[in-house]
């Protein structure tokens, strides 16, 4: 197996673009990328630009006909059938929407394809963990659901257990739909309560159907929950789990909009918390799946400040050369950020709050806090159904 890992980019890649104004900037992929280049992270790693997913692919998760509906809004946006979320102030169609579209998952199944053969032990395509998307309908700006394609061609390829961890501010949905009754797909998401936030599902009690009851795991955390709390709920469902599942390869979204500075959200965290739990689920592929790991990237609507940061953070892990909290930005990247967007860049690789400090679950809880409640809530509606105890 070659201990390297694979960063999967193509610059087409930032032809993702739903036009002027809208939160999902491709600046966010472009300055990643950068940045990961701007610190020698690309140098730890082999830079893959694999090619787009085609419609056999597309069609282990989509149907059919919506993905003749999106060929069609691609070719004429104008003309977008809403009855599929396209044309939507959420996902406005787009000139090429197809084509981009199917590179990003092509580049997240690539991704699979290589940690399961032993090419790469580990693989990250940030483009990607576009985790809205439906089998029948574009979401929450997603078109195709590139993590659940990933997963689908994991299975396709043998494998018999896949665990998808989700931390991404908001509820990791579709991947969730495309797994219902799936008893080889455990997806765990931890995210801001749905009371609080789109798209207002991933309740405690949402646990699978059929053969897959169980294998559906929702932590809702209250708004307002900062580094302590959403490090501690990480660690009080996620693990546990793992241990108990033992998948044969782990995938993991990495949303950035779980920072307190993100405009379309309501949690409290920090970049460096972000960095740790990216460090845990480094740790948590070691130590369940024999290191195959695939991380994503997601949400994330703080273009400059927290997004590239967050994301070469996750990079440099995959590439076993973690960057350490108080590396200094290089000034040539912070110009270039501030010409593509007259926003003033950070200076550090870190908001100050490193080591992160968070109390273990196992230490006990409390009864009448908010966070400890929704940790309760999930462990007491899932745990069980898996044989553990809540």
């Amino acid at each position: 197996m070659s201990g390297r890992a694979q960063l999967m980019w193509d610059e087409a890649v930032t032809g993702y673009d739903f036009g002027p104004g809208h939160p999902m900037d491709p600046v966010r992929l472009a300055l990643t990328r950068k940045l990961v280049g701007a610190l020698g992270v690309d140098r730890e790693l082999e830079i893959v630009a694999a090619k787009p997913a085609g419609e056999s692919t597309l069609r282990l998760v989509h149907r059919d006909d919506y993905i003749e509906a999106v060929k069609a809004a691609s070719a004429d946006p104008a003309g977008a059938d809403t009855s599929y979320g396209l044309g939507t102030l959420d996902d406005p169609a787009f000139a090429g929407m197809h084509e981009v579209s199917a590179l990003i998952a092509g580049q997240s199944v690539a991704a699979a394809e290589a940690v399961w053969r032993g090419e790469a032990l580990h693989a990250v395509n940030f483009t990607g963990g576009l985790h809205h998307a439906m089998p029948g309908a574009a979401s929450g700006f997603c078109v195709y659901n590139d993590a659940a394609l990933a997963i689908a061609r994991l299975l396709e390829l043998g494998v018999e257990r896949v665990a998808y961890v989700d931390v991404d501010v908001h509820h990791g949905d579709g991947v969730q739909a495309a797994f219902w009754e799936d008893p080889r797909v455990l997806t765990i998401s931890v995210h801001e309560h749905p009371r609080t936030l789109f798209p207002q599902s991933g309740w405690p009690q949402e646990t699978g159907a059929g053969a897959g009851e169980g294998a559906a795991v929702n932590l809702p955390l209250p708004a307002g929950t900062g580094d302590a709390g959403w490090v501690r709920a990480f660690h009080a469902v996620v693990p546990e789990l793992l241990a108990d599942f033992r998948p044969q390869v782990l995938v993991s979204q990495h949303g950035a909009d779980t920072h307190f500075e993100d405009p379309l959200a309501h949690l409290a965290v920090s970049l460096d918390a972000q960095r740790a739990v990216q460090l845990a689920c480094h740790e948590l592929a070691h130590e369940y799946a024999d290191g195959k790991w695939v991380a994503l990237g997601g949400g994330g609507y703080a273009v400059v400040d927290v997004v590239p940061r967050s994301w070469t953070h996750l990079v440099a892990i995959a590439a076993g050369r973690p960057v350490a909290p108080e590396t200094v930005i290089p000034e040539g990247w912070r110009q270039e950020a501030y010409a593509r967007t007259r926003e003033l860049a950070p200076q550090r690789m870190t908001d100050g709050r490193w080591p992160v400090s968070w109390a273990p679950w196992e230490g006990g809880y409390d009864p009448a806090d908010r966070l400890d409640q929704s940790v309760l809530a999930t462990r007491r509606a899932a745990f069980p159904l898996r044989g553990l105890l809540p």
